[in-house]
């Protein structure tokens, strides 16, 4: 105990009481001596790590079962260990670094004092941090460059090298180097004692820039502690050149292909040449020095440093097809070595000319009559590429009616493959398409243009087959009635056209006036067409024209054509009516005189009895309009007396009746004054006096019989009824043939609407339509084209149609 303080390593334990009491006697008899302990403690423990019992190994007594009144002072101000308050024990409260607390001091102690209070008392405790291989060698740094001359660094030389270092201490920090394999380097170390070793590198084979130019090496430091830790450097060994080598191209020869359509600035090739050599020594320029064919060095440029050769104009496949250079790189070195390749450019060819296409020969117009065969044009086509892309094909389009026969390649002929009509088409603009085979294909079209010749193959058409002319009566002489036009497609004399009048029938025509030619009526303009009237046109004289019209081309031999015209006489209201007349010592009239319109025409007689009753039919009067249709309907009425009479007269029947009773107060003598007027516009009438004579019943039935005896005494007839019943049939023939013309004039407007060769005509102009009502009034309506009103009335219907040139 005198000799020195107790040592109680960290974690022993005491495992017999007896010892411990001896153990417990002996310290406090140190203590009274000494007063101090120690302890030791490896560094790195971990924190709560128990170094000691320090309650128990200084004799103290914990106070109320804990030790707080004990405290741990130590010098310096900071410590990593403390006293535990429950147990006593002195434990590691944090890391113990023996490196930071001692560095290479061994051995590394720390000094501690111990605070007990009531009564006060100082206790000094030695605390040593044993040492751990916990540090690995560490070089100056992680690589180290070196520079060695080749070829002129000799072996064995020797190169220092700086060695590790480890802030472990003992065999901890006792060092051994290692070299990684090298056939050139090797290691010799040198000892002055055990720490302290210099290293060396010694070079034992020659260095090859050019083979290997830098040399990585890893210089290992190794510890020896257990386990052992080892730290490395890499040696960074640059070889120093030396101008040995000339530039190497990766190639001798370059192979390129390039398509003619090329742009300047194209990238050729980038040729590459490497030098193994370093610094000026290495550094080369690219130059071309020869072309073939010779003069096209212009047409290429090289960067001198990367070695790119570009276009510096266009190639042209059709002009030269390949191109050969000579390219030289040359080092800087002393003296300076070069090296060589030589570049072989073929020219693609590209679809870049397009065909063309020669009129070798034309034969020009073609007459429309030309056989199939014949041979237009002659053609020449050629196309400057080589290959597919100079194989042409040739198309004409349209494809009818020409087409193209190849005579040998590269020529061809247009001939005429159909039929040609001039009429149809009278010029063709034929393309000449050639197309080459490149990809894309190249086009190119050549126009030709081939006229048509005419030949009198047409002969005249007119517009329509039957030509129907509607014209009013009484017209001038000179008014144009229609106008008629024939078309003939050829050209000049070919499809200049006259025409003429062929004689034609007169249809209707009066028995007074007797057949006469059409010729006579109406003639037709040899230029214009144009049918005119030569004298003015009567209906009851004339009611259709029939016409043949012949249209002469001039051309050689002239070829006609024929059209008809119908001229169909409209009715005008241009007589007035007429009252018949009954025959000599007839029933009805004592007397007749003929009169003018608006006067009167004559005298009536007629008896009725006395009593009579309302309605029985006293005289009959019958009238005739030698005009037709509406302008021959009649219509009959009482003039005088005006006013309420005994008789009145049927609307349209002419029929005198009774109007009531008749008195003796009507005295024995009734004077009638009828008026008889047609639907003409305007209207014409004519007139009629009846006288009635009042007789008893017995009287007026022998009045009758008196009046009608010598006449048809079997059929008890009067000869003016029979008169009137002869005029009545004729009225009818004239009305069926009215109504004739009437559906033929619908027929003929029906197929005009139809077929597009067949119309009505009137002349110029647009028609009228002139329509009837029930009760007479008219309307008018304008139409253009021509149309056609059917009136009924008075038991016939007829055909009105006027044309807008008449009022």
């Amino acid at each position: 105990c005198v000799a020195g303080p107790v040592r109680v390593p960290a974690g022993r334990m005491v495992v017999s009481w007896g010892v411990v009491l001896r153990v417990l006697l002996l310290q406090a008899a140190c203590w009274a001596g000494v007063g101090q302990v120690r302890y030791s403690v490896p560094e790195e423990a971990k924190a709560g790590t128990v170094v000691g019992r320090l309650a128990q190994d200084l004799g103290l007594e914990a106070v109320d079962g804990e030790w707080g009144r004990v405290r741990l002072v130590s010098q310096g101000g900071g410590s990593s260990v403390e006293v535990s308050g429950a147990s006593g024990a002195l434990v590691v409260s944090s890391r113990l670094d023996r490196e930071e607390l001692c560095g290479k001091s061994a051995p590394c102690a720390l000094r501690l004092e111990v605070l007990v209070e009531r009564p006060l008392r100082v206790f000094h405790v030695e605390l040593e941090v044993t040492d751990i291989n916990d540090n690995a060698p560490v070089f100056p740094a992680a690589r180290k460059n070196l520079s060695i001359a080749e070829l002129t660094t000799v072996p064995g030389s020797r190169f220092p090298l700086e060695g590790a270092s480890d802030a472990d201490i003992g065999a901890n920090a006792q060092l051994s180097y290692t070299l990684s394999p090298s056939d050139h380097f090797t290691l010799d170390i040198k000892s002055s004692d055990e720490i302290r070793k210099s290293v060396f590198l010694v070079l034992v084979k020659p260095l090859d820039r050019e083979t290997v130019p830098v040399h990585r090496l890893v210089l290992t430091a190794s510890d020896g502690g257990g386990p052992s830790l080892t730290g490395t450097m890499e040696l960074v060994i640059s070889v120093l050149d030396a101008n040995d080598n000339a530039p190497q191209f990766n190639q001798s020869v370059y192979k390129v292909q390039l398509p003619e359509n090329a742009m300047e600035g194209t990238l050729v090739v980038r040729v590459n040449a490497t030098d193994p050599d370093e610094g000026l020594n290495k550094e080369f320029a690219y130059s071309i020095v020869s072309c073939v064919p010779v003069g096209n060095t212009d047409l290429f440029t090289i960067d001198s440093k990367t070695g790119e050769i570009r276009l510096s104009r266009l190639l042209d496949f059709e002009d030269v097809r390949l191109h050969e250079l000579q390219v030289e790189a040359k080092d800087t070195g002393t003296p300076p070595l070069s090296g060589h390749c030589s570049v072989e450019l073929e020219v693609l060819d590209v679809n870049d000319n397009t065909p063309e296409v020669w009129v070798t020969s034309l034969s020009v117009p073609v007459p429309e009559d030309a056989s199939v065969g014949t041979v237009v044009a002659l053609l020449s086509v050629s196309d400057r590429d080589s290959g597919p892309n100079g194989r042409v094909g040739c198309a004409v389009w349209p494809s009818s009616p020409f087409g193209l026969v190849s005579r040998f390649a590269g020529s061809y002929s247009l001939v005429l493959r159909e039929a040609l009509d001039r009429e149809r088409v009278s010029e063709y603009e034929v393309e000449v398409r050639a197309e080459d085979g490149g990809s894309p294909p190249l086009r190119a079209v050549r126009g030709v243009r081939v006229p048509v010749s005419d030949v009198n193959d047409n002969a005249p058409s007119f517009s329509q087959a039957v030509y129907t002319v509607l014209a009013r009566e009484n017209n001038a002489a000179g008014a144009e009635l229609a106008r008629v036009w024939a078309r003939d497609p050829d050209e000049a004399g070919n499809g200049r056209v006259s025409y003429s009048l062929w004689e034609g029938g007169v249809g209707g025509a009066s028995p007074s006036v007797g057949w006469r030619a059409a010729s006579s009526y109406v003639s037709v303009d040899a230029e214009s067409g144009r049918v005119w009237a030569l004298q003015p046109l009567d209906y009851e004289e004339v009611q259709v024209l029939h016409l043949e019209v012949r249209a002469v081309d001039a051309g050689e031999p002239p070829l006609v054509g024929n059209a008809t015209v119908q001229v169909f006489v409209v009715d005008e209201n241009d007589n007035a009516p007429s009252v018949l007349a009954p025959s000599a010592g007839g029933a009805w009239g004592v007397s007749w005189v003929e009169a003018s319109p608006e006067a009167v025409s004559g005298s009536l007689w007629a008896w009725a009895s006395w009593g009579a009753p309302a309605g029985q039919v006293v005289a009959k009067i019958r009238a005739v309009d030698a005009d037709s249709g509406y302008n021959a309907w009649l219509r009959y009425e009482v003039l005088e007396p005006r006013g309420k009479g005994p008789f009145r007269v049927g609307l349209y029947s002419g029929e005198v009746r009774t109007a009531r009773a008749l008195e003796e107060a009507d005295g024995p003598r009734q004077r009638l004054v009828i008026v008889v007027r047609d639907h003409g516009e305007p209207s014409l009438s004519a007139t009629a006096t009846l006288s009635v004579s009042l007789v008893e019943g017995g009287e007026a039935s022998a009045a009758a019989s008196s009046s009608l005896s010598g006449l048809r005494p079997s059929s008890g007839v009067s000869a003016s009824a029979s008169v009137a019943s002869a005029t009545n049939v004729w009225l009818v023939v004239a009305i069926c043939a009215v109504s004739s013309l009437f559906l033929l004039a619908v027929v003929l407007y029906g197929a005009s609407r139809c077929a597009p060769r067949s119309a009505v005509l009137s002349g110029p102009g647009a028609a009228t339509l002139v329509c009837a009502s029930e009760v007479g009034s008219w309307s008018y309506s304008q139409r253009q084209s021509r149309s056609v009103c059917v009136a009924d009335g008075a038991g016939k219907s007829d055909l009105m149609v006027f044309s807008p040139n008449f009022p």
